[in-house]
């Protein structure tokens, strides 16, 4: 007579590629919705770079007066600091004549016999210091400079950006916790019915006097390990999809915010570890605490 031969089943072994596609599918949208947030904070922040202040300073100002003015902005803390320089730059009333010339192609002083453009101070506004309320204090602070005209800057601006960031962070922050509730829900699920073919093998690991810490290890370890490698594959997704984004669509490069992206990628591996750890040890400690009639 011919032998069955039955495959022995293993302590802490389910079935690999039903969990692994589950989690890392999970974690995929949930880096993706991350990566949307990102790139939308950084296309805030390119956007905000363009709130500008102009200050206009009074005529027939001495060199010396306009150097001591130009000192006295360079050190001011509110002016943006783009990778070590700042955003800031003097326009002369002859450069400003000059380019308006260029654009409008005539000679403007011949009809007027003057130059009634201003010397001029163009800066970016650091971030911390975007909100209408700040940028009125800096507006006041700098009309009280000795030698200054006038201080404009785009206020409607200001406050489009800074009402619908609130709006646009309302409805993220909703989304983010529905789809949390979510992955947490689908992978705990997930695993829950992948040791279901576990629970008469736990049962018999206690049976011949096995600690409940003994058989706990064997499925945590599994379970961090999954987890871990679905988070590492879901941020591969993301950043081939993101490779595919730089390639395709022009000014994405833009976007790219490397030191983010690498958080993004790290919180996807802990939070698929941890997870599919606490989902497995909730599971385990249910089949652990059950008696026999309920494994049936």
């Amino acid at each position: 007579m011919s032998k069955i031969h039955r495959k022995k089943t293993r302590l802490g072994s389910y079935k690999f590629v039903s969990v692994l596609f589950s989690i890392t599918l999970s974690l995929f949208i949930t880096g993706l919705v991350g990566l949307i947030i990102i790139q939308a904070k950084t296309l805030t922040s390119i956007i905000r770079e363009n709130i500008e202040i102009q200050v206009f300073l009074n005529k027939n100002l001495q060199k010396a007066d306009i150097e001591r003015i130009t000192n006295l902005l360079q050190q001011k803390p509110y002016i943006l600091d783009k990778e070590g320089t700042k955003r800031f730059t003097y326009i002369s009333k002859e450069e400003a004549a000059a380019v308006f010339m260029d654009e409008v192609g005539e000679d403007f002083t011949q009809f007027i016999n003057d130059n009634p453009l201003r010397d001029t101070f163009t800066f970016s506004v650091a971030e911390d210091y975007q909100t209408a309320e700040l940028i009125e204090d800096i507006v006041a602070e700098l009309q009280a400079i000795d030698g200054v005209f006038e201080v404009t800057y785009m206020s409607d601006l200001v406050e489009s950006i800074n009402k619908n960031l609130l709006k646009v962070s309302m409805v993220l922050g909703a989304f983010i916790l529905i789809l949390l509730v979510t992955v947490i829900i689908l992978i705990n699920n997930t695993i829950r019915l992948a040791l279901f073919s576990q629970r008469f093998l736990i049962r018999s690991m206690q049976l011949v006097g096995a600690t409940k810490g003994f058989i706990r290890k064997p499925f945590l370890l599994r379970a961090f390990l999954y987890g871990a490698l679905g988070g590492l594959l879901a941020s591969a997704m993301l950043f081939g999809l993101m490779e595919y984004g730089k390639q395709v669509i022009d000014g994405f490069n833009l976007l790219y915010n490397l030191k983010w992206l690498l958080i993004l990628f790290g919180g996807l591996v802990f939070l698929g570890a941890f997870l599919s750890f606490f989902s497995t040890l909730k599971s385990v400690n249910k089949y652990l605490n059950m008696s026999l009639d309920e494994l049936y």
